[in-house]
């Protein structure tokens, strides 16, 4: 679970919320009517409805299907645990070096991580290293490309809360020009120009901003591991010392990681 998101999260929303209802009280309103004052339902439609429309208009059915999926990432994001890849690629290449690539391929069928199964079978099939490192580095790029997307989505989301907030304050004010020959809800028209702003603001910084963030926190953390498992596999099949490459490994990772792990 990404506590962090969460928690981060409830404490966003629950400032703004809190912020309302102070503002409320300075001025004799009671928590309740202070909530319903930012609660307008043409606000509401102009901005959430118009901003779900353009996402919706923006991406193939394909990538919207996915969208539950990214939403579950951002709060239980997969845990990559670089430290625990070096483990297993050093033992790894502890077998190969003592029994030979093809005594890889029992404990490879093992392994959780399909990635790096993948990798072991294709070294321990003899394939021409060149070609399985362009193939391991292919999978690398393609898995990016996937989880642009979601990051993609978050970046339009980001993008058009705003700008229809703008556009509802300009309805709004409109509306308000026009009441002024008409003798209409001055005050009413005011606050959907005003609102709308607010909801715009309130989408893109709250949901959006912090739903793309931990997509890409969790996108690099598997890259990461991806590409340890590039190194140390190619590693292996060049017949390299185990201890060389956990070496090697490691310093792919920044030094306060790597003091993390061995506390941990």
């Amino acid at each position: 679970m990404n506590i962090t998101f969460i928690i981060g999260s409830i404490v966003a929303w629950g400032m703004v919320i809190f912020g309302i209802i102070v503002g409320g009280m300075s001025n004799d309103l009671a928590p309740a009517q202070s909530l319903n004052i930012f609660l307008d339902p043409t606000s509401a439609a102009i901005v959430i409805g118009g901003t779900l429309g353009c996402l919706i208009a923006s991406f193939p059915v394909e990538v919207l299907k996915t969208v539950p999926k990214f939403i579950k990432i951002a709060f239980f994001p997969p845990k990559f645990k670089p430290k625990e890849y070096i483990d297993q690629i050093e033992l790894f290449a502890q077998t190969a070096r003592s029994k030979g690539l093809l005594a890889l391929e029992e404990p490879a069928n093992k392994c959780e991580d399909v990635f790096l199964k993948q990798a072991i079978m294709l070294v321990v099939d003899a394939n021409d290293p060149d070609k399985v490192r362009a193939m391991l580095e292919d999978s690398i790029e393609f898995t990016t490309e996937r989880h642009n997307l979601g990051q993609a989505f978050c970046e339009k989301g980001l993008a058009l809360g705003p700008a229809f907030g703008m556009l509802g304050t300009l309805v709004g004010l409109v509306l308000m020009l026009v009441s002024l020959d008409s003798g209409g809800d001055l005050g009413a028209n005011m606050a959907v120009a005003l609102i709308t702003t607010f909801y715009g603001s309130l989408i893109a910084n709250i949901l959006f901003m912090p739903l793309g963030s931990a997509l890409k926190i969790s996108h690099d953390k598997e890259v990461l591991c991806m590409q340890l498992v590039v190194e140390g596999v190619m590693s292996i099949a060049a017949g390299s010392n185990p201890r060389l490459i956990r070496e090697k490994l490691e310093f792919m990772l920044a030094k306060s990681d790597l003091r993390k792990e061995k506390t941990a």
